[in-house]
């Protein structure tokens, strides 16, 4: 008979792609979990690993019990939800990663109307970056991840998550006041083709929304500077260190530098949340859902 602490081994070295780095969220020892995996392949009869210097691949056996693990952890989770609620009822801890703007936006917001309408609800907020919070939803370390949509963000076919729209924001362009375009109503992208450019780290997801954009309007940013603080970005760009474009709510009212929309095509930053799917039912979270959808709505967008 499978184990399902070892199917739950299995994952965790599939999506992290090391024995230590699944030994690290597991908090096991690596040599723990290597152990784990040898009893599973001994329970299956298959060879499910194929080491690779340091790496471990999964082997087409591997991918097949995969798919299936999935499927009974699931369950597994469905099941200790189900005993969960049974004992206490509709009460209970939910914890909520989130990017900054998101939590400033949505999350606090909507802590204050769950308070009221979910009061056995205790919500626990944690920041993490758009691209980190869906790792540790599927990690087990929180229940809801507002995120954004990336090229390394989880696709709608992912059976292990439910994801929920949630707003679509324009970005803006940033502007010293001296630039030539600070005094037009709309900003042309490709007007900025030959400014220093202030630019989120590597990694952001902003980052790669930008570069998109640039490379669609025929050029290449020259990235000087880098800050992953928008209120940062607007104090550089106030002081002449060059453009850049940044998600419209990111800056207050008051910010110093000159902001202007962009001419269309204008890109998007597309936040969603997501959720377990053995846990998408659960009462505290399609109420938790309710209320960030409600929210997102009454955006200024």
């Amino acid at each position: 008979m499978i184990e399902v602490r070892r199917l739950r081994v299995l994952r965790a070295l599939a999506d992290h792609g090391t024995v230590t780095a699944a030994a690290e969220v597991l908090h096991l020892t690596p040599s723990a979990v290597s152990q784990q995996l040898a009893a599973l392949e001994s329970e299956v009869g298959q060879e499910l690993l194929e080491r690779r210097g340091r790496r471990v691949a999964i082997t087409s056996a591997g991918r097949l019990l995969l798919s299936h693990a999935d499927t009974i952890l699931t369950e597994v989770e469905r099941a200790e939800d189900a005993l969960r609620l049974y004992a206490d009822g509709a009460t209970g801890e939910l914890r909520i990663a989130a990017f900054a703007t998101a939590i400033s936006l949505l999350v606090a917001p909507s802590l204050a109307s769950l308070r009221e309408s979910t009061p056995g609800l205790h919500l626990v907020v944690q920041d993490a970056e758009g691209h980190q919070a869906v790792t540790q939803l599927l990690d087990g370390e929180v229940d809801l991840a507002i995120t954004v949509e990336h090229r390394g963000s989880p696709r709608p076919a992912d059976d292990r998550l439910v994801l929920t729209p949630l707003y679509a924001e324009p970005f803006v362009a940033v502007l010293p006041p001296t630039h030539p375009s600070a005094t037009k109503d709309s900003v042309d992208l490709a007007a900025l083709a030959t400014d220093d450019w202030i630019m989120t780290s590597i990694g952001n997801p902003i980052r790669d929304v930008v570069l998109l954009a640039c490379e669609q309007a025929g050029f290449q940013p020259r990235v000087v500077h880098t800050s992953d603080d928008f209120r940062s970005v607007a104090a550089l760009a106030a002081a002449g260190a060059g453009v850049s474009l940044v998600p419209r709510l990111t800056l207050p009212p008051s910010t110093p530098a000159v902001i202007r929309p962009l001419a269309l095509p204008t890109p998007t930053r597309r936040v969603l949340v997501a959720t377990r799917r053995a846990r998408a039912d659960h009462p505290l979270i399609t109420a938790t859902l309710k209320t960030l959808a409600e929210t997102a709505a009454q955006l200024n967008l």
